[in-house]
């Protein structure tokens, strides 16, 4: 079965890998690049995975983390931070406001597969 992972992210170089490295893995990817777009798209796909760049334009990752969390059909849906915020405490606030997992960037593309794939059990 393919999987479906919707990849918020407004760099586009950053979008581009990520999606490369889901595609060639066998995903289904599905693009945003700011979170209200996120959000609509998700409503219609139903991901089962959301990769969630934390430094979006208009409304933050932490901020599309609790409103995908504020929706039922959501609350089991693994939602990874993928975030260059790497200091002291941006991961417990990534997992504060909704988030499963945290992966700094830049990604790893040697281990970025299995890092996301331990939320898909």
């Amino acid at each position: 079965m393919k999987h479906k992972v919707l990849v918020i992210e407004d760099n586009e170089q950053n979008l581009y890998l990520i999606t490369f490295l889901l595609e060639h893995h066998g995903y289904d990817v599905i693009q945003a690049g700011d979170g209200l777009t996120a959000i609509q798209l998700a409503m219609k796909n139903n991901p089962d995975l959301i990769l969630l760049d934390i430094q979006l334009p208009e409304m933050d990752g932490y901020a599309v983390a609790r409103r995908f969390r504020s929706e039922p059909a959501f609350a089991d849906v693994p939602i990874i931070a993928v975030t260059s915020y790497a200091m002291v405490g941006d991961r417990e606030k990534s997992i504060e406001a909704g988030c499963t997992g945290y992966i700094e960037k830049p990604i790893d593309p040697d281990t970025f597969i299995h890092d996301l794939e331990q939320y898909l059990v």
